[in-house]
């Protein structure tokens, strides 16, 4: 534990159902056994948000569990490109999320772009379940669907903007990673050899599920931008920016298939 002090707190307060730290009450009663065994699970390095349940992405409050990847805050990257490369929120009225896990990039979105209805879609269904309770924790059911499915071959429609979180993690580097990984799905952190192989297939799809101004958003491992950005090229997406985090680490992939008066991400070309 990187602040163990601070999150024995964040425990205690899941334990007694306060939604705020540092616990401001000193009379409540706590159960020691039950702390104990969160901080326990704790030292055992599974995740903060998988113990108590509950993630913060972007303004949201969102569900967390092992089903799905804990949403991190360098994926809010993507939702900072996309409302750059649609300053008009009004002109998106179709998103798609491939890989949506707790939804927390589609839901994000459309928290944003108030006349968009979203998809999104997972191949675990209990990824997709958990996302649609999240939509409707978050008053967004109305304007959300899940579908379980692979990757893109479940939708045909043409969206004005995609989003997708992609396993990008060299199959050799996961076991090298900080331990927590090890109880978050493999299935959503393992990119293959390279750490490429979800964008070498994902990629080619993106031109016909865009719409003649949309645009496709993904995120990027460290040190894969100009390797995405060529294969982007390869497969039709004909203008390529990156967006960084606030680390100024490459973080997203911002592409389309037609001309664009806005200029992608930090104005860099991908590669």
């Amino acid at each position: 534990m990187e602040a163990p002090a601070r999150e024995v707190r964040l425990l205690a307060s899941h334990l007694l159902g306060f939604t705020v730290t540092p616990l401001t009450a000193r009379d409540l009663p706590l159960d020691a056994g039950a702390l104990a065994a969160l901080v326990a699970r704790r030292a055992a390095r599974e995740p903060l948000a998988y113990i108590t349940g509950r993630r913060g992405f972007w303004t949201l409050d969102l569900s967390a569990g092992p089903d799905a990847l804990v949403p991190r805050p360098d994926s809010e990257t993507l939702v900072e490109a996309a409302l750059a490369a649609f300053p008009h929120r009004d002109s998106v009225g179709a998103i798609l999320d491939l890989g949506t896990g707790t939804g927390c990039l589609l839901l994000a979105a459309l928290s944003e772009f108030h006349r968009a209805f979203g998809v999104g879609v997972d191949i675990s269904p209990a990824a997709a379940r958990l996302a649609a309770r999240n939509a409707g924790a978050c008053g967004l059911s109305a304007r959300a669907a899940f579908v379980v499915g692979d990757w893109a071959a479940s939708v045909g429609h043409p969206f004005d903007l995609v989003l997708c979180n992609p396993p990008y993690i060299a199959s050799a580097d996961l076991a090298a990673l900080m331990p927590e990984l090890g109880h978050e799905p493999r299935g959503a952190l393992d990119g293959g050899p390279s750490g490429l192989d979800c964008y070498a297939r994902l990629l080619p799809a993106l031109p016909a599920l865009l719409g003649r101004q949309g645009v496709a958003i993904l995120e990027l491992g460290a040190g894969q931008a100009a390797d995405v950005a060529a294969l982007a090229r390869r497969a039709g997406l004909t203008h390529v920016g990156i967006q960084d985090d606030l680390a100024g680490v490459p973080r997203a992939l911002v592409a389309s298939v037609g001309a664009r008066q806005k200029t992608f991400g930090s104005g860099r070309s991908g590669g």
